[in-house]
């Protein structure tokens, strides 16, 4: 079902910020740049080898990661695992009785489909499911 892990999601305040220190600090540039408007977020991707982290920044107060910043501050959101058929692994987890957020594939950053499990299915940890 999983294939690898594609990215780790990091909540901030301020993605210039982020920008500039990661730029200045370690000499590192974003491998894109992009708003998701649907979920109210500005996404700056860092690859660094095979592993990618993604910082998100809210556009908006009603945006999951402004509530996500207000209870935590800057900090860790989520893990994103690649699948093969993210439809067919939403359906199979369904079946087994887990929490969606996301019954449907949805299109996140860079055009690939996502969907979001529950964290109280994963043991607080809010896990996101990527197909390319």
């Amino acid at each position: 079902m999983v294939k690898e892990v594609d990215h780790i999601g990091i909540a901030v305040k301020s993605l210039e910020s982020v920008l500039e220190t990661l730029k200045d600090g370690l000499g590192l540039q974003p491998s894109f740049e992009e708003e998701v408007s649907d979920q109210k977020v500005r996404v700056a991707c860092f690859k660094i080898g095979n592993s990618v982290i993604e910082y998100l920044e809210p556009t908006s107060p009603d945006s999951p990661i402004s509530r996500f910043l207000e209870k935590r501050g800057n900090g860790v959101h989520h893990i994103a695992l690649r699948v093969n058929n993210l439809n067919e692994t939403l359906e199979s987890l369904k079946n087994k009785g887990y929490r969606l957020i996301d019954e449907k594939a949805r299109i996140g950053a860079e055009g690939k489909k996502i969907a979001f499990l529950h964290p109280a299915s994963f043991d607080g940890i809010l896990i996101e499911l990527c197909e390319y």
